[in-house]
């Protein structure tokens, strides 16, 4: 089983910066794809970010340059770095973790609030 620990979520102003963090724990075998996804009330999950195991990354179509995904295989962590924030990036974000023969994700983080005020 896997657990997975967001940290680093909170309340920034417009244009500001936030830096989230991912623990990772217990079994990682077969784990390819770690990432973020993020949701608003009453919507869908969407894609923020991937890093595949030999570091290929995906971005979802409204970062625009705006987020960094960094992955440290030895301590197991992940990060997601967010510049220029924008109200409509208030979300809860929710780390992730796909095997390499699954779609979706496997496994899911408890989520952290980032509230972005104007």
């Amino acid at each position: 089983q896997l657990q997975l620990v967001e940290t680093g979520g909170g309340v920034v102003q417009t244009g500001g910066s936030l830096r989230l963090s991912c623990a990772v724990s217990g079994s990682i075998g077969g784990i390819n794809t770690l990432g973020w996804y993020r949701q608003v009330p009453g919507g869908q999950r969407e894609l923020a970010a991937t890093i595949s195991r030999g570091g290929a990354i995906h971005y979802g179509g409204f970062v625009k340059g705006r987020f960094t995904i960094s992955r440290d295989n030895a301590v197991r962590t992940i990060g997601l770095q967010m510049h220029n924030l924008k109200p409509e990036d208030t979300a809860v974000y929710y780390c992730s973790a796909k095997k390499s023969d699954s779609v979706t994700p496997d496994y899911w983080g408890q989520g952290t609030q980032v509230t972005v005020s104007a």
